[in-house]
């Protein structure tokens, strides 16, 4: 099982009809972490006239949205629209809005709060969530190359790397590669590396 979330928190803006419209969003793991992420924002444009938000969590498959004082349906479900577009999860994105004096319509403020919140989208980038087994790798300075060899035909974490009397690194790998790896620094070291297993977690390679 995998999902698809933000790579990081990012911004951007777009200017509509003299309506500046300016977006954050940010990885979130819990509707507390969200409301934070919301109020962190509102806080940066305290005279903004409009913070509208949404976000999307994977525990109980949670959304909300809100419009702001936005006309009902014009703002927060745009957004809300974006991050399901993307196939995103774990995911929030706000969007302040300083009013330009001209009124956009209905239409102009869908299409204005969709837009910023995919640029800030955009800009986050996106990743894939994967369950992955991480270990800790023990080896000598001698059979670096030949492990660093194997390692390099197999996407990998690299989570630590201690250098002293040995190496010891600590990397994740999806399960299905876990054993393939093991197995082909066995061969590489004649058997001298020296693998434990320390717990799975879900990450991104």
């Amino acid at each position: 099982m995998s999902w698809f979330t933000l790579r990081s928190a990012a911004e951007a803006s777009l200017t509509e009809r003299k309506s500046e419209f300016i977006a954050h969003a940010s990885p979130v793991h819990t509707a507390e972490q969200a409301l934070e992420f919301v109020a962190s924002v509102r806080k940066r444009y305290p005279d903004a006239r409009h913070n509208v938000y949404a976000y999307l969590l994977r525990e109980g498959n949670a959304s909300r949205f809100s419009d702001d004082g936005e006309p009902h349906g014009t703002a927060g479900m745009p957004v809300l629209d974006v991050l399901r577009g993307e196939g995103l999860t774990d995911a929030a994105v706000v969007v302040t809005r300083y009013f330009g004096g001209i009124l956009l319509g209905t239409g102009g403020l869908v299409r204005a709060y969709g837009q910023a919140a995919k640029m800030a989208v955009a800009a986050a980038g996106r990743v894939e969530m994967q369950k992955l087994c991480v270990f800790l790798l023990r080896v000598s300075y001698g059979d670096l190359n030949r492990v660093e060899g194997a390692l390099a035909n197999f996407p990998l974490k690299r989570v630590d790397a201690v250098y002293e009397n040995d190496v010891r690194l600590t990397l994740a790998a999806r399960e299905s590669d876990f054993r393939a790896l093991a197995d082909e620094l066995s061969e590489r070291t004649g058997g001298r590396a020296n693998l434990s297993f320390l717990e799975t977690r879900y990450d991104a390679l």
